[in-house]
């Protein structure tokens, strides 16, 4: 049987699509004979909160199904300051180390999740001093992204930063990249690295029994005939959701056209402030949602956006949040040019396309969808057949166990 460690500061209990997608593969791999080990940071997102059944705890120790789960502890700060966003990350490699020092298991594998970068270091580290190969799943680019996004400027602190992305990445055994942009970056800077495309998907078993139609509408108050539109994820710098607010205010006189974010992230109290200013009654935000309610809501609206921001870095993009809307079989305005678009929209069939940030666009392919039913039923069938064929996550994981024991 082999041994791995996967390596990650976000894992369930905590929602959000890192955690899904790594909770699932460490599933598949422990079904596969492997003997699995998650090493992860106490659980406190999306509230900013320590979960309270794990406060003033340093390691919690855990058996679920057939994995062992190691929580170790990490700084949560009230404020999300540059610094202290450092003094989370970093809290974390140091628990990590710690915590590990007390498994006696040595380990075939350490599988690192990034971003946070830093945690490559204490990955490099364990790899070393359990004697593992080292593979570091990256699944957006840092520092690239946090530099293209003006989240990051301190010239000092990009240089450094850059060169420890690349350290890693020359200490690594293996490199798994989660789009082909990621993939063909890494590749074209180490050209001799074994790299592998552990894209995203979707575990088709678990919404086998989730197309009921529920009441969350009525929970809500919402009849049957308003046109729902949701986003629904992290609320943050990359997705530009201020192109939602303005497409919904030029969507003003669409009475039964409504708008849900759903979701946390820095971004959300200058939004609440845009809607207040501009008195959008279409637009509804939402706390974050667990799981099981998520599949309400899904099941319950007629289209998802999906936006980022019109950046070149952001052509080798796919999010997460794509892959539960096309197997719940719900069409998707995609504002993300390159590499998504054409997979979802071009060769998918199961996206419209609008300009990332062009609110006018988005408004007339909400429009083009809203008074078109027979394309929202054409989209959402061909977004369920697109999953079946190319994005069942089982099937990535074998084909990653394949690429592994190769």
């Amino acid at each position: 049987m082999k041994t791995i460690l996967i390596l990650t500061q976000y894992f369930p209990p905590e929602v959000g699509a890192p955690q899904n997608r790594l909770w699932e593969l460490a599933n598949f791999l422990s079904q596969k004979e492997f003997d699995v080990t998650v090493l992860t940071a106490l659980p406190n997102y999306p509230e900013m909160k320590i979960h309270k059944e794990f406060r003033n705890k340093f390691i919690v120790r855990k058996k679920v199904n057939q994995l062992t789960i190691i929580h170790s502890w990490i700084y949560v700060p009230s404020k999300k300051t540059f610094f202290k966003r450092l003094l989370n990350y970093f809290s974390f490699v140091f628990s990590s180390v710690i915590a590990c020092l007390f498994l006696r298991k040595k380990y075939d594998y350490i599988l690192c999740e990034s971003p946070p970068l830093f945690l490559g270091i204490s990955a490099i580290f364990l790899s070393w001093l359990k004697k593992s190969k080292l593979i570091f799943n990256v699944s957006d680019l840092w520092p690239e992204t946090a530099e293209k996004l003006g989240l990051v400027t301190n010239k000092f602190l990009l240089k450094y930063s850059i060169y420890l992305e690349e350290y890693i990445y020359k200490k690594s055994d293996y490199i798994t990249g989660q789009t082909q942009g990621i993939v063909k970056n890494i590749k074209d800077r180490f050209p001799d690295k074994k790299i592998f495309w552990l894209k995203n998907g979707v575990n088709l078993l678990s919404y086998k029994n989730k197309y009921v139609l529920n009441d969350w509408r009525r929970e809500m108050g919402i009849s049957k005939d308003f046109f729902l539109l949701l986003y629904a994820g992290i609320i943050g710098h990359a997705q530009g959701l201020e192109v939602i607010l303005k497409a919904a205010n030029l969507l003003g006189d669409y009475s039964k056209i409504k708008f849900f974010i759903v979701g946390e992230g820095p971004e959300k109290d200058s939004l609440i402030s845009i809607k207040e200013k501009l008195q959008l009654e279409n637009v509804v935000f939402l706390n974050g949602q667990k799981k099981d309610k998520m599949y309400d809501i899904l099941n319950a609206i007629n289209a998802s956006i999906v936006p980022l921001r019109k950046i070149d870095l952001f052509k080798g993009a796919i999010p997460s949040k794509i892959f539960e809307n096309l197997v719940t079989k719900k069409p998707i305005l995609l504002g993300v040019d390159g590499e998504a678009k054409e997979i979802f929209a071009v060769q998918g069939q199961c996206a419209l396309y609008f300009e990332p940030e062009n609110e006018i666009e988005l408004k007339e392919q909400i429009i083009n969808l809203y008074n078109n039913t027979n394309l929202q039923k054409e989209l959402g069938e061909n977004g369920l057949k697109l999953v079946k064929l190319k994005f069942d996550r089982n099937i990535i994981a074998q084909d990653f166990i394949d690429f592994i024991l190769e």
